[in-house]
This record gives structure tokens, sequence and C-alpha cells, in this order.
């Protein structure tokens, strides 16, 4: 089993070349930051991630989490290592300093993440939920729910929590049964949530949920649903968690992977109600809670590049360890000498590399939404992450599922077996494409709210954008193929935009057929944009004779690697879009 160390050359290369980190910074006026800067926090982190968490990542997943007389009992060492990252004030990375956070570019929190996720992913899921419930809370909280939440919860003195799904309301909130009577001053909310990550712990004094619950008076379906805080202890009068609320983990689930994070079934309120307080107004519950829900989905989709990295470093490493070849005079080689081998890991490699270049690009476009000088400007980068969000969230997790697969396929037979660790990271990442919306509807979202909605304004934006580079590429007859290829890929995306806008008027169930062919067309899309971008800016680097000549050489072969083997699958997921819904919807229900 290999350990982890945080790719920090490839972190740095797309935020110099592909975000323009510094301009960046400068545009969001954020004088103290820069790239030096950045490079000592990821040493740090990196240190923190390799030294402390990665070990504990195989502690997780065989010796896992227990519910006792106590509550949920988190696995061993889990405690001390929240307490080193608490202490070394990782959780307000990015958190406002009004609340005690540093105030860093979102982006650098993002690439800090992925450092968490990679070295255990079920130990940053904890602080993963918590900056979530933070970003609620900051934009929809009560100036006393601020004060009373917020500089615990960015200092990471206390954690945080996301309540939605139930038994009968998954992806379907409209039909959420919890229920929230007016008391007084606060509310009294009473029923059972399930699914609930890191609803239960010892590691902090403090636990905050915010949870969905229905009003008496509320009207049906969606809009019917109210977001409440509804903290583990109540505070005191001087603001320290007191007595016991009535919020308890009443199990935990048996789960196929990280099991270092605990998955509670919680109830609120049995019998007379657990104390809850309003977060923003009555009824716009769900607006509330997407504003969590759209940083978790990024997040998500972070992890999905987290955990393949992970099981890339793992295979690379037992790739040029393990002997299986013979020479004529005896002596042996490693498999990393045998071409299938060598596809398997270019293909983890530079699937990976693209991944990183999508999520750091999409969280940057969040920081250039913010700082925006004008309107027109926020509302363009607004856009992006509009676009971007679903993409993240659904083509690096399913992305992941392959990259993963390869690493236990590099090892072979050792990776089927649990002791070399390959098939943690397999089962680690099965979760990805389901939690947070799963990846049918995050194409939907995409096809939907993101295209449809506005007749392909923003996609077009985006395809424009993409345009460019093509142009960039045409006048470097060393990038020629690159220029062949994403025209080609471009292509195949314009067509798959305007099929989506042409038929989805006349067939009801075009859309939805076709959705997630067509979200992964874009996924890969935006993939070979960014890895196209990465050869343009490492030609420049060469030819100019500035950077390290070694990893800008290794960046152009993964670039052209994703050109030839990767990019093309936009054409047969053109294909699969062009066929519709005629076959998805020919058969009747008793007929599978």
């Amino acid at each position: 089993m290999s350990g982890y160390a945080h790719p920090y050359r490839d972190t740095e290369f797309v935020l110099e070349a592909l975000v323009g980190f510094e301009q960046l910074c400068a545009s969001a006026q954020l004088q103290d930051v820069n790239s030096e800067l950045v490079s000592a926090i990821l040493s740090e982190a990196g240190r923190l991630g390799s030294g402390v968490l990665a070990p504990l990542n195989r502690v997780g997943d065989t010796q896992g989490t227990h519910l006792g007389e106590q509550g949920v009992q988190e696995a061993p060492g889990f405690a001390e290592a929240y307490r080193q990252f608490q202490e070394g004030g990782w959780p307000s990375l990015t958190a406002a300093e009004q609340h005690g956070g540093q105030n860093l570019p979102n982006v650098i929190g993002t690439a800090v993440n992925e450092i968490w996720h990679s070295a255990n992913m079920a130990f940053a899921l904890c602080p993963m939920l918590t900056q979530g419930a933070i970003e609620a809370i900051a934009h929809h909280g009560s100036a006393e729910l601020q004060a009373a939440y917020l500089e615990k919860l960015v200092s990471g003195e206390w954690t945080g929590t996301m309540n939605l799904t139930e038994s009968d309301a998954g992806s379907d909130l409209a039909a959420i049964k919890s229920r929230a009577v007016p008391q007084g001053d606060h509310y009294l909310i009473t029923g059972q949530k399930i699914f609930i990550t890191w609803g239960d712990h010892q590691m902090t004094d403090n636990v905050v949920h915010l949870v969905l619950a229905r009003l008496p008076d509320a009207p049906t379906g969606v809009k019917g649903i109210s977001l409440f805080v509804v903290p583990k202890f109540l505070l005191d009068a001087q603001g320290q968690p007191g007595v016991r609320n009535r919020v308890q983990c009443l199990s935990l689930e048996h789960k196929l992977g990280i099991h270092g994070s605990p998955t509670c079934v919680m109830n609120f309120g049995d019998p007379e109600g657990a104390v809850g307080y309003l977060l923003g107004e009555p009824h716009t519950g769900l607006t509330c809670m997407f504003t969590m829900m759209n940083h978790a989905r990024q997040s998500v989709g972070l992890q999905g590049l987290s955990i393949a990295e992970r099981a890339y470093q793992q295979a690379r490493q037992y790739a040029k360890e393990r002997l299986q070849g013979t020479r004529k005079d005896g002596s042996r080689f490693s498999i990393i000498r045998f071409p299938d081998v060598r596809r398997m890991l270019l293909q983890m490699k530079a699937s990976i590399e693209a991944m990183r270049a999508l999520s750091l690009v999409a969280a940057a476009e969040v920081d250039r939404a913010a700082h925006a000088p004008t309107p027109e400007l926020a509302h363009h980068h607004q856009g992006r992450v509009d676009v971007f969000t679903p993409i993240v969230k659904g083509w690096l997790t399913e992305l992941a599922q392959e990259v993963t697969s390869l690493g236990v396929q590099i090892h072979g037979g050792m990776g089927f077996i649990e002791e070399t660790g390959a098939a943690q990271h397999y089962r680690d990442a099965r979760i990805l494409t389901i939690y947070e919306g799963t990846t049918g509807i995050q194409a939907l979202d995409l096809v939907g709210r993101k295209t449809l909605l506005n007749q392909g304004a923003l996609l077009n934006s985006l395809l424009e954008e993409m345009d460019q580079t093509v142009e960039q590429l045409r006048h470097i007859d060393a990038l020629d193929y690159q220029a062949v290829a994403l025209a080609a890929a471009l292509g195949a995306g314009r067509e798959a935009l305007s099929r989506l806008l042409d038929n989805a008027k006349h067939d009801a169930d075009w859309a939805g057929s076709v959705s997630v062919n067509f979200l992964m067309l874009f996924g890969y899309l935006s993939g070979g944009w960014l890895m196209a971008r990465s050869a343009l800016q490492a030609h420049a680097q060469l030819q100019a004779g500035t950077g390290d000549a070694a990893f800008l050489k290794t960046k152009g072969v993964s670039a052209r690697f994703y050109a030839e083997q990767l990019l093309p699958r936009v054409h047969a997921l053109l294909a699969a879009i062009s066929a519709g819904s005629a076959s998805i919807m020919a058969l009747d229900e008793e007929q599978f």
C-alpha cells in the first residue's frame, strides 16, 4: 500500500497557466495573496495530508465508526488528526474575516481541499460539510444566528451537517415530512433523516445541523420547505454548548466504502421536538439549502479528482515495483514496461490532469463572480459557475469510477484483494456519483435550467471561448493535432446542443433520455479544451526556456494522449444523443 504526496507542480501549473491566479487576485483586490503564498499553503497542507491524514485512511476503512452510549465514536486516530487540522487554522481558509476567516480565494480552498480528500476522503467529508453550513448561514442567517454559530464553525471548534434526505424523500424533496412548529423565539422540529454524513461524533463539543422541515402553514411541494439550524447542544447564556438538544443518531449505515465517515440515521425531537431556529425566510428552505448544495456539488466533483489521484499514485508505484517480465538472460523487469500498462497509467494521468484543470478553473469562476467589477461581468462569471457545477459534479465523479477501476486492473489479482488497498479507492469512489445529486440529476440540471431555460446561451458562450483556443493552436505547427482534435470535438458539442434545442420542443422525453450523454460529452469537451490550453502554455514555456523542461514535456504528452484517446469519446456520445428517446422509451414497464 502506497502513501500519498500532493502533486504540487501540476496544481501550481494550472493556477498559473489556466486560472491566471495573479490576475485573479489583482482583480479581487487581494494584494496580500500571491503565488508564493499559495505555494507555502499547499506545501504545509501537503505535509499534514501525507503525514497525518493519509496513514489513517486505511484505519478508517478497516476499523470504521461505531455507535455507543455517548453517540457515534469516530475511527481511531481521527480525533487527534482533527485537533491538528483545526489548530492549524485549515477550516477558516476561505471564510470571511468578519467571522474569523482568512478570506482566501475559493480556488485556493479548492486546491487545498484536494489534498484532504486524496489523503483521507472519509475524514475530509466532515470539514467539507462544515464549509457548506458556513456558506448557508453566512448568506441567509440572521445577525443573531451568525453571531451565535459562525465563529465556532469557521474556527472548526464545531462542525456542521446537511439534513435533507428522508426514507420517502431522496431526490424528491417535495415529499419531506419533517415538521417544525413555532414555539416563541424558536421552533420544535420532529422527524427522521437518513444518510446524514458525520451526523454525530466526539471530535468537537457541538454539531450544528441544517435541517429541512415544513411549517404548519406550508404549501405542498418544494415551495413549502423551510430550513432550520438545529444544534446538538443548545447554547447557554455565554454562547457555549449547554443542555443536550433532542437530536440523536439512531443507527449507522453499513456501507460499501468511506467506512471512516459515519453515515447516520438522525432522529429529531422524539417526542417533544428538537429546538431549531429558522434560517432565512419561511418556505425558502430549498433556496437556502442550494447555497450549501452548490458548494457541496463542486466539492464532491473534487472528491472524484482526489480519489482518482490517490488511486493513480498507488497504481504507478505498483507498476514500477511489480516484477512480471523475464528477459532471455533471466533478468526480470517491472510491468510498467508493458504497453497496455502504460496505456492504463496514461489514461489515469491524463484524466486526472483534465479533472484538476476543470475543478480549479470552475472554482476560480466562483471568485470572479464574487469580485467582478461590473454587474455584467458578475452575470457572465456566474453563468460559468452555473454551467460548470453539474459538469464538475457529474463528469469528474463518473470518470473517477473508471480511473479507480483502472487502478485495480493494474494491480491484477492483487487489486481484487483488500490487502493492497487498491480496492478501497474503488469502493470509496462509488458513492460520488450518488450523493449530493446523482449523475442523472446533474444531467437534468445541465440540460434543463442551465441550457433549455436560456436557449443554450451559457453553453454557446463557453463554446465561443473554446473557438479562440482552436485559433491559437492553428498558429503552432507542433500543436496542429490539438487544433484538429479540438475543432472536431467542438463541432460535436455544437451539434449536440442544436439537437437538444430542436428536439426538446416536440418530444417530452428527449431531454431526459439524452441528458447524461450530453453532460458527459461536455465534460470530455471541457477537459479537452483545458488540456489543449495546457499544451499551449507548456509549448510557450519550453520555447522561452522557462519552467521545468521535463515537467513541461510530460504535460505535452498527457495533452496529446487526451486528444488522441479520450477526446474522441465525444463523437460516440454525439451518436448516442442523436438517437434520441425512441429505443429508451419503447418498452412498456412490464417488458423490463
